[in-house]
């Protein structure tokens, strides 16, 4: 038998956390060639799908059988005589002729070429697919037949594998595999006879659409279908969106109305109770203002009674008189009364209160504020105000609205503009997706308090080691690198960070230099992965431009874009060899620090070396004021030929041991002054040195 036959293998399964869908799928497809790899098998082309109560696999086409193959079999020492060598021909099912004498490390030994012949694949699978199913990681799992037995994220009910037009037979927890699937938990049949090319077709008539990305479709479709002709739009959301294409297997949105009435709350309360409590999309008019609508998504094919919209409408209107009651409740004292009482709200258990908290905050605040040359005052009730509405009944109900309803609550008090929008916005970023704070006030605030967990948590050893990190100290500290650069902010982060530590310090004896140190080296991980993974800099420009003496991020920003764009030029990259071949002569003549002595510069090319270098480098620090760094790192350039000239006839270990330290002097200044714009030996060349 010979060709390659399709792999369809299905898990059904009892409803799977939306959530948990996409990572599994991906793991999915790692394991399955992993463990095809492992035996030998070209996996080929994969797809995978998912719903709540399945994940799929299909293979286009795998082998039927594995190669054949030859393996070398290393048998007893030659030394150890012919007997020894019977036996082992005895074992291999071969004659003494057979064997030859291999050449090893250890000597010589009696071996034989062996040919092993190639197992059927369908035997294989049988024996990889409930590996695949057992290793699939999950945030947590259940033993479904007792302790120690497999586990899985929800019980196991189904399981379909067909090779070809076979099933593949295996059991897992119990369930065996068949070549039967199942339909929608209320529209389809429980058992559904398909092969594969007719799979998705009759699971679609029996209410489940297979793909992603179809259902994905339906939803966009059936949403344009419902506002057409209405002079409404659909306020898109990409991550509800995602959200409700794994929640459903038979998605179709409907629409819903609310009583007018409740657009005299704000927005941002209305929008996140439809969104984060019921799932719901929201509708505006052109003007861009909330339309008395919603869209909800149903996991069914239709509602021709309406009786899902009515329901979901009863709904809705429960949860906006609570949300209209929160609001009228918290109106009733301003923010800045509540403020008291984030003294019993704890933090960290260790750290302390958000009082607490909110002190760092402000201090931090205030730096920043001092450095940047903004109104201290406004910064500081910012700050004082920031955490207060962790003390209201909308936040505790709806705890996604931190800070906005700060913001709101702020404005509708009275305070000034650039208080209410600071708190309003400084919980953003939450993700390198979001946007950063649109207030200078709201970006200080965002950083100081990013700033301050990071600190505290570092300084009492809550540091995020492999996967954990409870406190979101990652997420803390990408998003003070993106405030940073997006919002051009020249503050010093390592004085930050220094100062930052030093007054944890004083409430906290454990916290010192190794905490401070790690806290920094935290954090430039992060600004690696920025400039590499988000802004798409390459990974030795980065370590480059953060090898100079850069002090802001805006600062670093505009060396990489200039080391990016200057890298292109004829002179940029040999130059770049021949520093990290100067940064080799010095190493290897563990050369420290000298003085160039221009009385005992000989040859020539020294001499143009050293001259040109005065030269180029007063130009840089004339334009270093203006931090123009691609008008520097050309300037810089332009040394190509001074240093190639040098390196061509000048030998730098001279035998005169004054000459050849002032050699190594002169290396060693051009090599500093250079490196404090970027350090030109960390990028990758093609060009050799020696």
């Amino acid at each position: 038998m010979s060709g390659r036959l399709p792999l369809l293998f299905e898990i059904g399964v009892e409803e799977i956390p939306h959530w948990m869908i996409a990572p599994a799928l991906g793991e999915m497809e790692r394991l399955f060639r992993s463990l095809c790899a492992d035996h030998r098998i070209e996996a080929g082309a994969l797809r995978l799908d998912g719903t709540p109560r399945r994940l799929v696999l299909r293979a286009e086409g795998l082998p039927v059988r594995q190669e054949d193959r030859e393996e070398l079999v290393i048998g007893p020492p030659k030394a150890a005589g012919e007997g020894a060598a019977q036996g082992f021909a005895r074992k291999n099912g071969v004659t003494l002729t057979e064997l030859r004498v291999e050449i090893t490390p250890k000597g010589e030994y009696f071996a034989l070429q062996k040919r092993i012949e190639g197992r059927p694949v369908m035997e294989i699978l049988a024996e990889i697919l409930p590996v695949l199913i057992g290793r699939i990681p999950w945030p947590k799992t259940m033993y479904w037949t007792g302790k120690g037995g497999p586990t899985f994220i929800r019980p196991v009910r189904w399981i379909a594998a067909l090779f070809g037009e076979q099933v593949v037979e295996f059991e897992f927890a119990g369930v065996r595999a068949g070549s039967l699937s199942c339909g929608h938990r209320r529209l389809g049949a429980k058992e559904i006879v398909f092969d594969h090319s007719t799979y998705e077709e009759r699971l679609e008539k029996n209410g489940v659409i297979v793909s992603a990305s179809k259902r994905r479709q339906r939803i966009e479709a059936g949403v344009r279908k419902l506002l057409r002709g209405t002079g409404l739009e659909w306020v898109r959301d990409e991550a509800l969106l995602d959200d409700i294409v794994y929640l459903t297997e038979y998605p179709t949105p409907v629409m819903g109305r609310f009583d007018g009435r409740f657009l005299e709350l704000p927005r941002e309360v209305l929008a996140t109770v439809m969104r984060h409590h019921q799932r719901y999309f929201t509708v505006q008019d052109k003007e861009g203002k909330l339309a008395p609508r919603f869209i909800a998504v149903m996991n069914m094919k239709a509602d021709r009674k309406g009786y899902v919209v009515k329901g979901n409408e009863r709904v809705l209107e429960a949860r906006f008189s609570d949300a209209r009651f929160f609001w009228e409740v918290d109106r009733q004292r301003t923010l800045a009364s509540r403020a008291a009482g984030l003294s019993d709200v704890t933090f960290q258990a260790k750290l302390g209160s958000y009082q607490e908290k909110t002190q760092g905050i402000v201090d931090g605040t205030r730096r920043l504020a001092g450095w940047l040359g903004l109104d201290v005052e406004v910064a500081e009730r910012a700050a004082r105000l920031s955490k207060v509405d962790l003390m209201t009944e909308m936040v505790k109900e709806l705890p996604e609205l931190q800070g906005v309803m700060g913001g709101l609550y702020a404005r509708a008090d009275g305070e000034p503009e650039e208080v209410a929008q600071a708190i309003y916005g400084h919980y953003l970023p939450q993700s390198m997706e979001d946007p950063i704070p649109p207030t200078v006030y709201g970006q200080i605030l965002s950083v100081a308090d990013k700033l301050d967990t990071l600190e505290g948590c570092f300084g009492i050893g809550l540091i995020p080691s492999g996967s954990k990190d409870p406190f979101g100290l990652r997420r803390a500290a990408q998003g003070v690198v993106k405030v940073l650069v997006e919002g051009r902010l020249r503050v010093d982060l390592k004085r930050a960070v220094e100062e930052g530590m030093a007054a944890t310090a004083r409430h906290f004896p454990e916290c010192g230099p190794q905490q401070a140190q790690a806290l920094w080296e935290f954090l430039a991980d992060r600004i690696r992965y920025y400039f590499r993974e988000v802004r798409g800099f390459a990974y030795d420009e980065v370590n480059a431009a953060l090898a100079g003496d850069w002090k802001t991020l805006p600062d670093l920003e505009a060396r990489l874009y200039a080391l990016k764009l200057v890298r292109q030029t004829e002179n940029f990259e040999p130059l770049a060899a021949s520093f990290k071949r100067i940064r080799n002569i010095l190493r290897q003549a563990a050369w420290e620090r000298g003085e160039v002595r221009p009385e005992l510069l000989e040859a020539a090319e020294e001499k143009a070396l050293y001259g040109e270098a005065q030269r180029v480098l007063g130009e840089v620090a004339r334009l270093r004021a203006s931090e123009d760094y691609i008008q520097i790192l050309q300037a810089v350039a332009t040394l190509r030929p001074a240093v190639d000239a040098f390196f061509d006839r000048v030998l730098v270990n001279a035998p005169d041991e004054a000459v050849r330290a002032n050699r190594l002097a002169l290396l060693g200044w051009l090599l500093n002054e250079v490196s404090s714009i970027a350090d030109f030996s960390e990028i990758v060349t093609t060009t050799t040195t020696e």
